[in-house]
């Protein structure tokens, strides 16, 4: 019964997501890019994920108990590996894109650096709109009752921690950063994407489930927050590639942006000193 439910959640974290399945499958270039954050188009995405998650409600009384199996949680390497993972989604899912951005600056690799400072971006842009959404919402952590998934009471979660579970932060921290970083990798180093997207996403797809293993999440806030970050890590990337000469960009990565030989924008960046 665990393996099976266990199974349909993880299948749903890696297979449902559309922003996943674009990052993998589609070239990533300026032309295919919006000059706007938002579009029409993101009503179809945000109507994806919703329907994901509504379809997760039935679920998430039932996976929340078998996870919770006594035999469950006394396995030793499910113990581990949760532990793991739920590192990965904090503080890795924010220390390792400002590492990234910090390494590209101080060795001159600016493409690194652009990886970093977006997903960074992506991240904290994902942070911010679950901090709103779970807070607002009030909905229970099934650690306060694994029978009562539907226990939501409006604001709730301002007053204590118990009552903030959907999203899950950790969740949308590391969709965030797998996001961000498969679109940067297919800009830059377009040969290694799809390895990269899979192993990003499969990786943020194990932090979701470290989140329920923890008892911390319903299976339905970890959809949401997959949404929520995969969503912020497309937004930001597109955007900030459509335009090269943002604010943030020009601040932190010192671009430029100019003319081509063939018409078109010419980007370059400053060393750390320059």
């Amino acid at each position: 019964m665990t393996t099976r439910w266990t199974a349909a959640v993880a299948a749903l974290l890696l297979a449902a997501s559309p922003v996943a399945a674009q990052d993998l499958t589609k070239p990533d270039t300026a032309s295919h890019r919006s000059g706007h954050l938002f579009r029409h188009r993101d009503l179809l995405i945000a109507g994806a994920f919703a329907a994901g998650t509504v379809a997760m409600f039935p679920l998430d009384r039932a996976v929340a108990r078998d996870l919770q199996d006594s035999s469950v949680q006394a396995n030793h390497l499910l113990k581990h590996a949760a532990t793991g993972a739920r590192l990965l989604g904090s503080p890795g899912g924010y220390v390792l894109p400002v590492a990234a951005y910090a390494g590209g600056r101080l060795l001159n690799r600016p493409h690194l650096a652009d990886l970093g400072l977006h997903t960074t971006e992506s991240v904290v842009m994902a942070r911010a709109i679950t901090m709103v959404v779970k807070t607002i919402g009030g909905r229970a952590r099934p650690l306060v009752d694994v029978e009562k998934p539907f226990d939501y009471k409006l604001g709730r979660g301002w007053r204590s921690d118990d009552y903030s579970a959907m999203p899950s932060g950790h969740t949308s921290t590391a969709f965030a950063a797998a996001s961000a970083a498969t679109m940067e990798i297919g800009e830059w180093w377009p040969a290694h994407r799809k390895v990269a997207g899979i192993a990003l996403y499969s990786a943020a797809g194990l932090v979701g489930l470290s989140r329920m293993y923890n008892n911390k999440h319903w299976a339905s806030d970890v959809v949401v927050g997959a949404a929520v970050g995969s969503f912020s890590g497309w937004k930001v990337v597109g955007y900030s590639h459509a335009h090269p000469g943002n604010r943030l960009d020009r601040f932190f990565l010192h671009t430029r942006v100019g003319a081509g030989s063939n018409g078109g924008l010419a980007i370059s960046w400053s060393s750390p000193s320059g």
